[in-house]
């Protein structure tokens, strides 16, 4: 009988994870750069201006990437700050005020990140493929390979 409950575990345990792995598949497109023995330094405003110049094809849509971020700041910040506000005048609650505040942060990122996509059109970039290609020219900058 454990035989049976261990394979039958087994068998939906595997199902599980390949069915959130292939969801998470765009992970994997990042694993080279996490998973070091030694992590890649830090890198500048000027490195990513350098990127940017240097390469036709990725560099503009990483630009347009940095620039949606941009958008989602402002929107984790303005619906942070407005909704701890509100929170803050009608309750006078810490906790209530601070869960407000972060609460709000996540959903005005998210909803920055909708404005930048819809905005700046990123659907029609390939946006994660700019991020490793800069990510892939930083490597090889750090280790002497550029």
């Amino acid at each position: 009988m454990a035989e049976e409950d261990s394979s039958f575990v087994r068998r939906h345990w595997e199902g599980y994870k390949a069915f959130w792995g292939e969801r998470f598949s765009f992970l994997d497109n990042y694993s080279p750069f996490i998973q070091r023995d030694k992590p890649l330094p830090s890198w500048s405003e000027t490195d990513v201006d350098e990127f940017i110049a240097s390469d036709p094809l990725h560099g503009p849509t990483l630009k347009t990437a940095r620039e949606a971020a941009k958008f989602g700041a402002v929107g984790a910040l303005i619906g942070a700050v407005s909704t701890a506000g509100v929170a803050w005048k009608y309750s006078r609650s810490l906790h209530g005020t601070a869960l407000s505040f972060g609460a709000a942060a996540v959903f005005g990122w998210t909803f920055g990140q909708e404005v930048a996509n819809h905005w700046l059109q990123l659907y029609r970039l390939d946006t994660m493929a700019s991020q490793v290609k800069f990510m892939e020219w930083w490597q090889n900058k750090v280790e002497g390979q550029s």
